[in-house]
């Protein structure tokens, strides 16, 4: 046994020698011989040896603290692996690097060293060991990423392993060092410690039952704090859209321990019902309560306020202490907001970080509307859809069934009307009673105002194919007259949009006559503007702008749905545009400015019905867009671009879009999110360079001649639009763009190793409204754009449909960057240089189908 120790401690002197230095580019994994090791050691290295090499697997290391865990278990995976062995310590963990390295894991989380300082190894030397682990494991396999986890406190009160309970002021030198060093040496370092303290420095004694190693208890609490690091998220719970007032707090709710549900009201029993729900779903079981009988608990609380206008009916109060959680508020659909925003506060399942939020609308429509008369969606994905507004509090959904292509709400009057011969597209599909009624109820439950759209008397080709005459005409009225009697007396919905847009009226008496016939029915009305000629009372949903309507001196409400079309928008820049803006050019909702509806016109034909979710940034448009009608703010005008780098408006949004990311991880693994971190990519942009019309001149830039001036621009994201194709309305990056010039376009992206990585790639956004023409083979699009990526072109797609003529009928398939196959590029371990050319010649596109979109993304797939 004397033996055994002195052998130890000579190699812990030589691992001590090797690490004085700062630590070399290359460094050897020392060798150490098999009988520095337990029994135990070797059993599980060669357990570990033998089991098959996973995908992204997460690794933790450590000893039989690690080891006392079931993490996959614990944290929901199974790339999760425990690579913790009792009694280990950091030469143990050297000494089986190999066995982590060849696995290229994708994460390490390690805690080791309380069983060096049990045997007088100094603080010094531990850490010292600790770095040499995370320098073999930087040069070895440079992409997985290291934690290290500080040294856990310990409790003398047990009176055992008095060998580690005593070296408490050993564990806080440690500590130190690696939170210290972690900068230098490629490691996030994370703070187990001071979570795990009482008021005397040592660990909180109901975590433990011998003061070193941990009871079931302080493994959540574990969980709890490395979960954001395991899931790449952000260090407290990502809330959109953001509360009104949030003010975060130190202690935690132990979820795990709560058992009871107490309501103070019977008006929020259903919405009791409801949490119990989240709550069994998060493993909690909780019972539900009239009174308060044993803590922690959640309280659902009746709360008297004066109600000033609509938006004080969702208002909401949510604190959370160590012992309870209260969600107050005046009404069911407060209290149902409050639960919306716990769900977001539960993302580990154990514990809530404490908090105490204040919160109500900036706007009181906060909508969202399908075109369900182009393109038919069947009732699971409209439900699907529907289930994500309420998550985010959203609460109209504006259903738009009748068109010129299909006529898809069933009427029993006239069944014609939804016969498959008289559709273009999706013949037979169409939307029964029962359908219909099932949408309300599936609305109503959620809080959630249901718009039916009969459009009249535009967009009803459909109409006239079925009923063989215009709506405008004397019979078409009176068919219409019953259609809207049918619909009014069927379905519970207090409002109904009547279209009146992109129409000739030659009636004129026939809208007013329409809408007189809905009010009479106590049907309150909505019509699009600019349009027909609707009464005063009927609230006006804007296209684009009407100076009629939005004057000051106006007295009509109305909705914004301009540039609100994410039919139209780049995956990347909807979500920039919607957060950027203001809603109704308001802060937030005032007597004319009601708020806003967010619409997908998918014209073009699709292949499959989830098209419309991946071709569209439908999810990622209508988070942006639930967090700026919620809000309220944003600037003036309209942006296409986040902004130059380190301004306040770019780190703004480079905050909304890491708590956007976290809410893709969360909610949309197995749902289309079409949209990429953007926000810490700067380009630098040269030019303007007069190419006379002749696109492929090459200018400094690409001849690889030295750039004599600095670049003239620099701006932030991974889409970037140089000029917007309805500027001046929409902010472009270029502030005055002039035709038949060129501009470059260069950024630096690291790599950790010699490695492919795959990349969104394109210069031409095609919406999905226009019949646009297809890019010709060899080109990435009509405008002779290039992009070099370390002096190498990468070359195109080989395009399904090269130089094919626009078509609606005809379904986009790789189009788009977002919905075709990445480009895979190699990359070079360090810094690779990224090069675009970006041409232009006319502003005058072809057509008003192929507008000129000057325009590149180019961004990493994660």
């Amino acid at each position: 046994m004397m033996m055994r120790k002195n052998i130890f401690f000579i190699f812990m002197h030589a691992i001590c020698l090797c690490v004085v230095v700062k630590v070399q580019s290359q460094v050897t994994i020392p060798f150490f011989p098999d009988s520095l090791f337990s029994t135990y050691y070797h059993q599980r290295l060669t357990h570990f040896n033998t089991l098959p090499v996973g995908k992204d697997e997460i690794i933790f290391l450590g000893n039989s603290i690690t080891d006392g865990a079931e993490w996959s278990e614990l944290l929901g995976s199974v790339n999760i692996k425990n690579r913790g062995i009792s009694g280990d310590i950091t030469v143990g963990v050297l000494n089986r690097l190999p066995e982590i390295i060849r696995r290229k894991p994708k994460k390490v989380f390690l805690l080791i060293g309380i069983n060096d300082l049990a045997r007088n190894i100094s603080p010094d030397s531990v850490v010292k060991n600790i770095i040499l682990v995370a320098a073999i494991l930087h040069q070895y396999t440079p992409s997985t990423k290291l934690y290290i986890q500080s040294l856990l406190p310990v409790n003398d009160v047990y009176k055992k392993f008095t060998g580690h309970t005593n070296k408490g002021a050993q564990i806080i030198a440690v500590n130190k060092q690696l939170q210290s060093m972690a900068g230098d040496h490629h490691y996030t370092f994370v703070d187990l410690y001071h979570s795990f303290c009482d008021e005397e420095g040592k660990m909180r004694a109901s975590l433990t039952n011998d003061g070193l190693h941990l009871k079931g208890e302080a493994y959540l609490l574990w969980k709890h704090i490395i979960y954001p690091y395991v899931f790449d998220l952000q260090q407290r719970p990502s809330l959109l859209p953001l509360p009104q007032h949030l003010e975060w707090t130190n202690v935690v709710f132990p979820l795990y321990e709560c058992s009871s549900i107490v309501v103070s009201d019977s008006i929020f029993r259903q919405q009791a019902f409801r949490l119990q729900s989240v709550l069994n779903a998060k493993g909690v079981v909780a019972g539900i309560k009239n009174s308060v009988d044993v803590k922690p608990y959640i309280l659902l609380k009746k709360e008297i306020t004066q109600s000033v206008d609509e938006r004080d009916s969702e208002a909401y109060q949510l604190e959370v202490t160590g012992n309870h959680v209260v969600l107050s508020a005046s009404t069911e659909h407060g209290i149902f907001n409050a639960i919306q925003t716990l769900q977001q506060l539960l993302r580990d399942g154990v514990m809530i970080d404490g908090c105490n939020i204040r919160d109500k609308p900036a706007f009181s429509w906060r909508g969202f509307m399908v075109d369900v008369g182009r393109n038919y969606q069947s009732l699971s994905q409209l439900k699907k859809q529907i289930e994500i507004m309420s998550l985010y509090k959203l609460n109209v959904f504006h259903f738009h069934p009748t068109e010129d292509i299909a006529w898809r709400l069933s009427i029993n009057q006239y069944p014609q009307l939804t016969a498959p011969e008289n559709m273009l597209r999706g013949k037979g599909l169409y939307y029964t009673e029962q359908d219909i009624q099932e949408l309300i109820t599936y609305c109503k439950d959620r809080f959630i105002t249901f718009i039916p759209e009969i459009d009249m008397p535009g967009h009803s080709a459909a109409f006239k194919r079925a009923m063989k005459t215009d709506m405008q005409s004397d019979s078409g009225i009176h068919i219409l007259q019953n259609i809207l009697h049918e619909v009014c007396t069927t379905y519970d919905a207090s409002y109904l949009h009547v279209g009146g847009d992109e129409v000739k009226i030659v009636n004129k008496t026939f809208l007013p006559e329409m809408i007189k016939y809905l009010e009479s029915v106590g049907k309150k009305t909505i019509g699009w503007s600019p349009g027909g000629n609707l009464p005063v009372n009927t609230i006006r949903q804007l296209w684009m702008d009407d100076a009629g309507i939005t004057s000051s001196a106006s007295t009509t409400q109305y909705l914004d749905s301009r540039h609100l079309y994410i039919n139209h928008m780049d995956p990347q820049e909807s979500v920039v545009t919607i957060f950027k803006r203001q809603i109704g050019n308001r802060v937030e909702e005032d007597k004319n400015v009601k708020g806003g509806i967010l619409c997908v016109w998918n014209d073009r034909n699709v292949a499959s019905e989830e098209d419309i979710l991946q071709m569209n940034p439908v999810y990622p448009a209508l988070l942006a867009f639930a967090e700026r009608s919620w809000k309220g703010g944003g600037q003036k005008g309209w942006s296409a671009i986040i902004g130059k780098p380190g301004t306040e408006e770019t780190k703004a949004f480079a905050a909304f879009e890491n708590r956007l990311l976290d809410q893709k991880k969360r909610v949309f693994v197995s749902l289309p999110f079409p949209y990429q971190s953007q926000s810490s990519y700067t380009w630098n942009f040269y030019g303007p360079y007069c190419n006379k019309g002749l696109l492929t001149r090459a200018f400094a830039p690409e001849l690889n001649e030295e750039l004599k001036d600095s670049s003239s621009l620099q701006v932030v994201g991974g889409t970037i639009i140089l000029k917007h194709w309805w500027y001046p309305l929409i902010e472009g990056a270029i502030a005055h763009p002039a035709e038949n010039t060129t501009w470059y376009a260069t950024t630096n992206i690291w790599s950790d190793e010699d490695v492919p990585k795959d990349f969104w790639i394109g210069f031409y956004d095609f919406s999905r409204s226009t019949a646009t023409d297809s890019p010709d083979e060899g080109t990435w699009d009509h405008r002779h754009s290039c992009i070099w990526i370390n002096g190498n072109v990468i070359a195109p797609p080989v395009w399904k449909h090269a130089g094919q003529k626009g078509n609606l009928e005809v379904p986009l398939t790789d189009e788009g960057y977002a919905y075709r196959e990445p480009t895979r590029v190699m990359m070079h371990k360090g810094w690779n240089k990224i090069l675009i050319k970006l041409p232009v010649g006319s502003f005058k596109g072809k057509d008003w189908q192929n507008p000129v979109k000057w325009m590149f993304t180019c961004v990493p797939v994660r």
